[in-house]
């Protein structure tokens, strides 16, 4: 304990652990650490001391996101962003709109409209013909599993109805064959290919307009889900190293670099290499407020079953009178199960973290088993894998994840009926697999680690709608989406649990043991909310709102009832 504390939370609740209900409390915080609690930390109050009123509010560790992507969501709200409608009429005006503002650019990019908005999930290129006719469209939608695009985007990839679909992926098509403008997963690539790469510029204002975000919602740190070459965009890490430098970075980042599906065994050496450049980099940066490592490798191993590319154990329902195709498809495995495991292994005796995409449960079975080798054939490592998303998971694999200690990366948000899942998953999944979805209690109550994520900008960076749906397994009741039913309940988390699986889960899935938690000797990444969320119905868990975040004890955000400020980092 110190005699003279640099900071005291006062006048508040304060959350701990998932063990322990929130309680009133005093939190003393001296050179980035805690160093006092309650009693103790009033006893540190001196002179130079500042004190910080929670007002009755709710003082937690620093959410840290374990999957996101903020440099892509930066552009995209720099771009042509269409998150804020929800129907073609809405989009296409957000379009035209976009479009008319910017005379100057070569091509209409962005993002952020909805499957399910549109009939069978697929947009035409012919409505964007209409409103931009004479420069090509790539709009990516929310899941950023497919893309939107027009006839000349088309014309300009040499798209037509002799072009074969890739193997990763499919372009939609009308019953005479013609591309219609609705491209899935790998096909995307063939236009996005062609569209003007990011200026050095571009994306660092991108990163930082992300952070600005981030930091307003309480988080603190972050995993980066995809850092590399992939679509239209190029490797971060440089962006992510110059703004450590120039200490314009506050947050503490794990870069997960990219694993090219196109390529084989090969890149491993080049991945460690880049490994061992970043660190070196990041090493001569000690003295500044945040961090950037990447020794976490992200592995795409399959889609969504929005467009039947999730890979499933099981073929997909028919849906309609497709013909024998459609009762064999299972989806697409993006990497061949015999070179995942290979991957894996030689990976994780590198020493790498792997990061998995895995959605359907054939995917999610198929990763278990590449890390289970690795297991038998490495011995257990500290490398601490987790795998995101598990959106559906076969019953006889939930318990592997504890067996083979690999953290459930949860995107909780999308725990929930709305449309996109009622309209076009489950007609394809069934009632049988649909019960399977998002197994967070059944992996927790089996000894699973979980960490969390909100894939921003598929979906909104704010941890407390996520916790809201991880508790009620519903959206909130004045979400237009709203849907009364939760979806599995069984499966749902006390607001500790998920609160714990956000803090202290993700964090240790950064490999970041001295923070996440509100005790003595933890780094000080801290938020203060407005209100103790968990002494209300937990239909109100949504209406909280943060305060101000802490990174080791300094202030890098304050929202007052009129203002809103963010403290930028300096060298």
């Amino acid at each position: 304990m110190t005699s003279n504390a640099d900071t005291v939370f006062v006048e508040g609740t304060v959350f701990r652990s998932a063990l322990l209900a929130p309680r009133p409390g005093a939190v003393a915080v001296t050179a980035g650490r805690i160093t006092a609690l309650d009693d103790d930390a009033l006893a540190s109050i001196g002179p130079d001391t500042e004190l910080v009123d929670l007002d009755g509010g709710l003082l937690l560790p620093g959410f840290v996101d374990a999957h996101v992507h903020p440099v892509e969501a930066g552009l995209e709200q720099l771009a042509c962003d269409l998150s804020a409608e929800r129907t073609p009429a809405g989009y296409l005006a957000a379009i035209s709109a976009y479009a008319a503002a910017h005379p100057e650019r070569r091509w209409i990019v962005g993002g952020g409209w909805q499957q399910a908005a549109f009939p069978g999930g697929t947009p035409l290129a012919a409505d964007l013909d209409r409103i931009v006719p004479d420069r090509p469209v790539f709009l990516q939608n929310r899941d950023h599993h497919g893309a939107w695009v027009n006839s000349t985007a088309l014309h300009l990839a040499g798209i037509d109805s002799t072009t074969p679909d890739p193997v990763d992926g499919r372009i939609e098509r009308g019953v005479d064959g013609t591309p219609n403008g609705s491209l899935h997963e790998g096909a995307r690539a063939l236009v996005s290919k062609l569209v003007p790469v990011d200026t050095t510029a571009e994306v660092a204002a991108a990163l930082l307009a992300a952070q600005h975000t981030l930091h307003s919602f309480g988080v603190t740190g972050w995993q980066d889900a995809i850092v590399g070459d992939y679509g239209s965009h190029t490797d971060t890490s440089p962006t992510y190293l110059a703004a450590v430098e120039d200490g314009t970075l506050t947050s503490t980042v794990v870069g997960a670099l990219w694993w090219d599906r196109e390529r084989g065994l090969e890149q491993i050496d080049e991945l460690i290499a880049r490994r061992a450049t970043i660190a070196e980099r990041q090493a001569a940066t000690v003295d500044r407020p945040g961090s950037f490592t990447a020794g976490t490798i992200k592995i795409m191993q399959d889609g969504i079953p929005e467009n039947r590319t999730a890979a499933m154990i099981d073929p997909y329902l028919r849906t309609c009178d497709c013909g024998e195709a459609a009762v064999q498809d299972r989806g697409i495995s993006f990497i061949d199960p015999a070179v995942l495991t290979e991957a894996v292994v030689r990976l994780d005796a590198a020493g790498f973290q792997l990061h998995f995409h895995a959605i359907g449960d054939r995917a999610v079975r198929e990763c278990l088993d590449a890390l289970e080798a690795a297991r038998a054939r490495n011995g257990v490592s500290t490398n601490r894998h987790h795998i995101a998303h598990v959106q559906i998971v076969h019953p006889d694999d939930l318990p592997r994840f504890a067996e083979l200690d690999v953290a459930m990366n949860i995107q909780a948000l999308w725990a929930t009926w709305e449309p996109q899942m009622l309209e076009l998953n489950l007609p394809l999944l069934g009632d049988e697999r649909a019960g399977w979805q998002y197994p967070f209690g059944g992996a927790l109550r089996l000894g699973a680690m979980l960490g969390a994520g909100s894939d921003w900008p598929v979906t909104t960076p704010d941890p407390w709608e996520a916790l809201h749906v991880a508790v009620n397994r519903t959206l909130p009741a004045d979400d237009p989406d709203h849907s009364p039913v939760p979806l599995n309940p069984g499966q749902a988390l006390t607001l500790g649990q998920a609160v714990a699986a956000y803090t202290d889960g993700s964090n240790r899935i950064n490999h970041r043991d001295d923070a996440g938690r509100i005790e003595v000797g933890a780094i000080a990444d801290l938020v203060v909310v407005d209100r103790d969320p968990f002494a209300r119905p937990a239909d109100q868990i949504v209406s909280t709102r943060t305060v101000s975040t802490w990174i080791a004890g300094r202030r890098v955000f304050t929202s007052t009832t009129n203002t809103t400020s963010i403290e930028q980092g300096t060298p």
